[in-house]
């Protein structure tokens, strides 16, 4: 998860999802994440306090800073590179079960009043953002 001031996601070069300030996600999904850690994740990033307060604080939430989320699914982040030179994906759900759990990510964000852009599951993605500050953070439910 990045925070951003500006977020897009392109397939064939054409944008399906963009957003301005907020968070850029980039969620993997695994074997053992279910239905319960997509909601618990939903409910961690609405509420993650990461974003400026009047004092420069990292104090805010997605939700309290008016900010957007761009939501990209991205099983290469279970890559496990340990052992030679090619990834191995094992760790990675199968194809129907992350885009499941996916879209119950997405679906609950926008229950709390998120305003939530996509990328498209499965396809072949250009991301561009840019960092708003310091700010990139690895969440694990």
């Amino acid at each position: 998860m990045q925070r951003v001031s500006h977020a897009r996601v392109m397939v064939e070069s054409e944008v399906v999802g963009e957003i301005g300030a907020g968070l850029c996600c980039l969620v993997g999904v695994t074997h053992d994440d279910d239905r319960a850690a997509a909601v618990k994740l939903a409910n961690k990033l609405w509420g993650l306090r990461v974003f400026a307060d009047e004092r420069g604080h990292m104090n805010r939430s997605v939700a309290e800073a008016g900010g957007e989320v761009l939501m990209v699914s991205q099983f290469t982040l279970y890559g496990d590179t340990r052992k030679g030179r090619r990834p191995s994906f094992v760790a990675a759900a199968e194809p129907e079960t992350a885009a499941s759990l996916i879209d119950v990510l997405v679906h609950e964000l926008r229950a709390l009043g998120a305003t939530v852009a996509t990328g498209v599951f499965g396809a072949n993605m250009a991301v561009e953002l840019t960092n708003d500050g310091p700010v990139t953070l690895m969440l694990e439910q």
